[in-house]
């Protein structure tokens, strides 16, 4: 296992908590970087294994199709601190990207006699060849069929693809034909990990495509926005967290995301603790993944945060108020009930100001209790009575885009979930820009931050019904042994648990799940190296041009001297 890393120092402004309207922070816009060197991307502690890894990647790349690459497209995975299965309500969330990333060696050195007429060739190899077969492919210009019915490994490239081509035919009209392109893929972002392989494998995808297609600069605005439609053409009601902690995430910061008005991100840090604190990222080894579950874990959790917000809508709403058409994958949210439900209630008012956020948030809570008071779930019958809508127009709206199963819909738990979560991401960022009292002794701060994520576990367990046994084991062994806060991280039903745990308390932890529960598994040596995933704050997505045909620059601030042998 590896070491872990202190968190990031210092602390953040009110406006961190509350986002300014109309664009990223001026620091966090523009383009995804060029990077001269592995520096640039990776943390000190992280280059030599990293330079050994991109060497490899690209004397694999020669042997293969018996040509250099000419660039890599990187974008990393992410932990979630806090703020879990709120992004597709479009409400703000608090995640880090993680060195473990998805890179894509890339050349558009095809000769065009090798595709189809009307087409363009497409050869992808994935470094794990054994596990993930190669493919090649003769797209036509036109469209890119992706058959979300089939669980490919290649289906997260083609959406990739397919989000960057609809991006550059806006760019440069509808007859683009796009280049044929070589590519071999290597990620370490271990799949069904809650981690979001997917999210990174997809976004490294599209920005790839960009790149190869002659666009010098990629925004990383844009990327984003792509990325997060694009996933859902893999049959996955994705939000927007994973993306924007792939592309935006700086180096040694937090990411505060929010959704609306318009997708923002800002650097967050923390500020200076004793003990010092530590994020420690636990796997559980049960895999889950989206693709496979959806219909009845994350595909059905959106579906039923939509139908909540609907049947809220049409209960506390004047009759026949609509619900803003959003970003959320259904296209209605929570987030879109709240801000009508308190404008309405506003302008019936005359209020000359509104209430706080928190304010508001804890009034949903105590609505949604009163107005959903069916704990075991709302058929379709009685929703579309609600909604005033015939079955079929409801399945139409809510349950067709994606597939789901079930008879029951649990609106309630949803909802409640997803109102009280919102309110304990703006009670962290709060703590966040308090200086602790005692700053010789901020164990009761810390036992603050950690109390909110234990507050998140306890909703995702018994309300929002998404973690598994195995994971409340993590963290209950965690807690005892000494962390502040443990819970599940990502899509939940498995993967990875993340945990604030004070330094001087860090063995104790990592010896508990060793004796508790690492020990009773079947574990191969590299599993029980990855185990505890351990990250400093790392940064988002970026490109590297391969110019020299050489092995990799690891850090170009000192020359030469530090390439690694080996091509």
């Amino acid at each position: 296992m590896l070491s872990p890393f202190p968190i990031f120092q210092s602390s953040p402004s009110r406006q961190d908590i509350y986002p300014r309207t109309g664009g990223y922070q001026s620091n966090m816009a523009g383009p995804v970087p060029v990077a001269s060197s592995l520096s640039d991307i990776y943390t000190i502690d992280a280059l030599g294994t990293q330079a050994k890894r991109w060497n490899s990647l690209l004397t694999r790349f020669q042997t293969i199709y018996g040509q250099p690459a000419e660039f890599v497209a990187r974008s990393p995975g992410r932990v979630n601190i806090i703020g879990e299965h709120i992004d597709y309500s479009l409400y703000p969330v608090l995640p880090m990207a993680i060195t473990a990333d998805s890179l894509l060696a890339v050349s558009t050195n095809v000769a065009s006699s090798n595709a189809k007429e009307g087409h363009y060739k497409i050869k992808i190899a994935n470094v794990q060849d054994a596990k993930f077969p190669t493919h090649e492919f003769d797209i036509p210009y036109d469209a890119v069929d992706i058959d979300a019915t089939v669980h490919e490994w290649t289906n997260y490239f083609k959406s990739g693809l397919r989000g960057a081509l609809e991006l550059l035919r806006k760019k440069h009209g509808a007859d683009f034909k796009p280049k044929s392109m070589q590519i071999l893929m290597d990620g370490t972002v271990p799949a069904g990990g809650g981690l979001s392989s997917s999210a990174a494998f997809v976004s490294s995808s599209a920005l790839a495509v960009m790149v190869a297609n002659g666009e010098k600069t990629v925004d990383k605005t844009e990327l984003t926005e792509l990325a997060i439609v694009s996933e859902r053409a893999v049959g996955v009601n994705s939000g927007g967290m994973d993306q924007s902690a792939s592309v935006f995430s700086e180096r040694g910061s937090a990411l505060f995301v929010s959704f609306t008005p318009s997708l923002k991100a800002r650097a967050v840090s923390f500020p200076k603790t004793n003990p010092e604190l530590t994020f420690l990222i636990a796997q559980s080894f049960v895999t889950a993944d989206k693709f496979v579950t959806g219909p009845i874990h994350y595909n059905l959790r959106v579906v039923e945060c939509s139908l909540a917000a609907a049947y809220l809508n049409a209960v506390l709403n004047p009759p026949g108020t609509p619900l803003p058409s959003d970003a959320s994958p259904l296209s209605v949210s929570l987030h879109g009930f709240h801000e009508t439900f308190f404008a309405l209630q506003e302008h019936s008012a005359g209020a000359t100001s509104s209430k706080s956020t928190e304010s508001q948030l804890e009034e949903l809570v105590a609505l949604t209790e009163k107005t959903l008071d069916k704990k075991d779930g709302y058929t379709r019958e009685e929703i579309a009575a609600v909604l005033n809508i015939s079955v079929d127009e409801l399945d139409k709206q809510f349950t067709s885009r994606f597939p789901v199963r079930a008879e029951k819909f649990k609106l309630r738990q949803r909802a409640l979930h997803v109102f009280s979560e919102a309110l304990r991401v703006l009670k962290f960022m709060s703590l966040l820009e308090q200086q602790p009292a005692n700053t010789d002794d901020t164990s009761e701060y810390n036992a603050q931050l950690g109390g909110l994520l234990n507050q998140t576990q306890d909703s995702c367990r018994d309300v929002y019904e998404c973690s598994c046994n195995e994971i409340d084991e993590l963290c209950a062994s965690a807690r005892r042994a000494g962390s502040y806060g443990s819970r599940l991280t990502g899509a939940g039903w498995g993967g990875c648990s993340v945990h604030l745990v004070p330094a001087d308390k860090v063995k104790a932890v990592k010896e508990a799940w060793e004796r508790e529960y690492y020990s009773k598994l079947d574990l191969t040596d590299e599993q029980k190296e990855a185990a505890v995933v351990v990250s400093k704050p790392g940064s988002g997505s970026a490109v590297y041009l391969v110019e020299d045909r050489g092995p990799v620059v690891v850090d170009d601030r000192i020359g030469d001297g530090l390439r690694m042998a080996g091509r």
